[in-house]
This record gives structure tokens, C-alpha cells and sequence, in this order.
């Protein structure tokens, strides 16, 4: 892993879309997004006028588009921040963490009413009709519902997000999620890839978890959310 490969985590979602995942892009050279059915991620080439000029045709009044970037988003006029806050970028590979009484399940279409349902409920990030699609998603169920899961997402070069990493307020502190953490991290490795995540500052208990796994903080970058100005 170069220091050049590295740097692509510092964007992205721009590196993302131009990368691994260009055959999502939606946009042109100065703004990206993915469908907005996956999710509102979308980034620019640049901070000038004409990126976000861009950014604005690519988005209808009611829409969001969520940026990560390396530093504070200075909104011009024509658009309204709904969300500035800090996240934390992990990188590294988590402990496996073996389970006695419960079995990790790939996730699919069938799914998903599910997993909007625990998404809705434990609010780990945006989580659209098909954001599943984005990559291979592992949960354990209980009972027939649906109580932990966990998935990957951004795919920027040679590295690959984790994400949606959620476990229903009733079967928490059973290690579902240090287990579905290790089991989609082993995945990614086995594609010669390298696992990573994001986890919102203000989360120090998520961020302590994942650093008992193993993981580090690579740096910190800004998330704002974006809509247009009506």
C-alpha cells in the first residue's frame, strides 16, 4: 500500500466514483454523485463556483447531498447546510470475533424492507432502497427478524467501506457486531482489498470498540449535507 493509494481515502467519495464505482457516477468532471437511491453521497472536483454550480444541476429541491472532505465546506449562496459535523476515518483490519448462538447470513433484495426497518431504528447513516447493492451485506437474525447487520459501501481504488454497522437495542452486548465487523472485513481481504470505515466523532463508544478490534484512526474529515437554496 503506496502513500499515493492512501491518499484517495482523503476524498473519497470522489475517489470512489472515479475509481472502483465510476460505473455509478452520475455528473460530469466538476460533480459526482451516486444515484440517489444508493445514497447522498456526492463530491466535487474542486470548491470553485462552477463545481458546485454543478453539484446543483445533478440535485432537485428535496434532495441531500452529503460530502466527506478533508476540510470545512464553504457553502456558497444557492444552498442550505442541514448537517456540518466530524467523522472519524478508521482504517485497518478488525479481530475476528467468533459467535456461539447465532449465524451470520448474506443479506439480499428479499432483505431490504428489513434492513430499512433496523436502519430506521438504530440510525448507523443514510441507508437507501438500494444501498445493498453497493456490496456484499451479512446480518444475524433472531426469532426471523432481522437484528444486526453490517455491509460495505464505498469502494475508492483498492479499498473498501464498512458500513450500516447496526445491532437492535434488544440484543446488544452479544458481540453481533464485532463479529459481522470481522466477517465483512474478511470478505474484503479475500478480494485483496483493504477495509475501512467511518464513524462520527462525537461516537467514542463505536470508536473504542473498533480499536480494540485492531483499527486506527487514520484522520478526521468533515460531513456536510447539502440542499439546494429554494
Amino acid at each position: 500500500m503506496s502513500d499515493s493509494d492512501v491518499t484517495l481515502l482523503d476524498r473519497p467519495i470522489w475517489s470512489a466514483l472515479t475509481t472502483s464505482q465510476k460505473y455509478l457516477a452520475e455528473g460530469g468532471p466538476q460533480a459526482l454523485r451516486y444515484p440517489v437511491d444508493m445514497t447522498p453521497f456526492a463530491d466535487m472536483v474542486d470548491m470553485s463556483a462552477a463545481s458546485f454550480a454543478a453539484l446543483g444541476d445533478l440535485m432537485s429541491s428535496s434532495q441531500v447531498a452529503a460530502l466527506f472532505t478533508p476540510e470545512p465546506v464553504d457553502v456558497p449562496a444557492g444552498f442550505k447546510v442541514v448537517l456540518a459535523d466530524t467523522g472519524e476515518q478508521m482504517i485497518g483490519s478488525p479481530a475476528d470475533s467468533p459467535l456461539r448462538d447465532a449465524e451470520i447470513v448474506p443479506l439480499g433484495a428479499a432483505d431490504v424492507p428489513a434492513m430499512m426497518a433496523l436502519t430506521a431504528l438504530t440510525k448507523p447513516g443514510p441507508f437507501a432502497l438500494r444501498t445493498h447493492e453497493l456490496g456484499t451485506f451479512l446480518g444475524i437474525r433472531a426469532g426471523g427478524e432481522l437484528v444486526a447487520m453490517t455491509g460495505e459501501r464505498m469502494k475508492p481504488g483498492n479499498f473498501t467501506e464498512m458500513t450500516a454497522v447496526c445491532v437492535h437495542p434488544d440484543h446488544r452486548g452479544r458481540g453481533y457486531a464485532q463479529a459481522l465487523l470481522a466477517a465483512v472485513a474478511r470478505q474484503i481481504e479475500a478480494r485483496g482489498e483493504i477495509p475501512f470505515l467511518h464513524v462520527f466523532s462525537h461516537n467514542a463508544s463505536a470508536i473504542a470498540l473498533y480499536q480494540r478490534q485492531g483499527m486506527r484512526v487514520r484522520r478526521r474529515l468533515h460531513v456536510t449535507a447539502l440542499m439546494k437554496q429554494e
